[in-house]
């Protein structure tokens, strides 16, 4: 067995490499184990080093060193991959993936804990070419995580007020997006504030949609947003960021199932775990079990509140 650490050498804005090497060599000066640490070199590069890691069939553990971009990378190479397991181990900015897990989030930065941690198989989101882990979106939400981006960028603007720059501009810019929405057996036509497509819990940096969803159920929690005026954008994004989007029947239409297909009219932003993707049609499906997750030691499945099932969805298919 390989232990792989995947870094990213510019998340949270500064290398983290020299600071995880001195804890992976003390860690296995511990342990046996053979380990490599490598720092990526652009965007992709992640992927396709584990890919073909992969292809020599050793069992191989990925460690996603970085922040939720670093491990999307991470787990679109690991994706469908029997001989991979992979886990964040955060040193970006953004954690969305580890916050769903509540106050044992911090034992996804805790070494010892994740070289004892056990394998559990749980489900991706297919999406076009690419797959999520998290949470994938369309519309004004996709827009304002993509531009936040290039905000964070300029002078004396952090994480957050880039967020808020963002939002106000993309708002500015109009809320609505003409889509052909299939879901569910239904279809939806006309101008949609956006649509959010739920594996985990938390994207945006804190935005929560959906308290209850699993991330081995084998189902998505989907929530389309209808047009609404600025003043009501302003007044509802709040519930919305709070997973109080039930109570906005008006407003928002709440949907549980296994896929869903959106045409444009033009190209647009497609939000993957904070990574952007465009086109003009998008297809999500979820994919049971697609995924071995390394899940740190002591963190418990199935407890109230847990984004961990007591049986995960692709085991009940296997046996039923």
């Amino acid at each position: 067995m390989k232990h792989l650490f995947v870094v990213n050498p510019i998340a949270g804005g500064r290398n983290a490499e020299p600071e995880i090497r001195v804890r992976v060599e003390a860690a296995f000066r511990r342990r046996p184990g053979s380990y490599e640490i490598y720092v990526t070199r652009g965007p992709r590069d992640a992927t396709e080093k584990i890919r073909r890691e992969a292809d020599t069939g050793e069992e191989l553990r990925v460690y996603a060193c970085g922040g939720d971009g670093t491990f999307n990378e991470c787990i679109c190479g690991a994706a469908e991959r029997a001989n991979v397991s992979v886990c964040p181990y955060p040193t970006g900015t953004g954690n969305d993936f580890c916050r769903m897990f509540g106050e044992q989030a911090a034992r996804f930065q805790d070494l010892d804990a994740l070289l004892e941690g056990s394998i559990r198989p749980i489900d991706l989101i297919a999406c076009n070419e690419s797959y999520s882990v998290n949470i994938c979106s369309v519309g004004i939400d996709a827009r304002i995580g993509t531009d936040a981006h290039t905000f964070s960028s300029l002078p004396l603007v952090g994480g957050t007020g880039a967020y808020i720059i963002s939002t106000i501009v993309n708002a500015c810019r109009g809320i609505a997006t003409d889509m052909r929405i299939q879901c569910c057996g239904k279809t939806y036509e006309g101008k949609f504030s956006l649509v959010c497509v739920c594996n985990g819990r938390f994207y945006g940096g804190g935005f929560n949609p959906s308290l209850h969803a699993r991330v081995d159920d084998g189902v998505l929690d989907i929530f389309i947003a209808k047009n609404v005026s600025l003043f009501n954008f302003a007044r509802l994004i709040g519930k919305y960021a709070k997973g109080q989007a039930d109570e906005l029947p008006e407003h928002v239409v709440h949907l549980q199932g296994s896929e869903i297909q959106i045409d444009f009219d033009t190209e647009n932003v497609i939000n993957l775990d904070g990574e952007a993707l465009y086109s003009d049609t998008v297809r999500m499906r979820v994919l049971p079990g697609a995924l071995n997750l390394l899940v740190p030691k002591g963190i418990a499945a199935g407890a109230p509140g847990s984004p961990l099932s007591e049986k995960p969805f692709s085991d009940r298919i296997e046996s039923a």
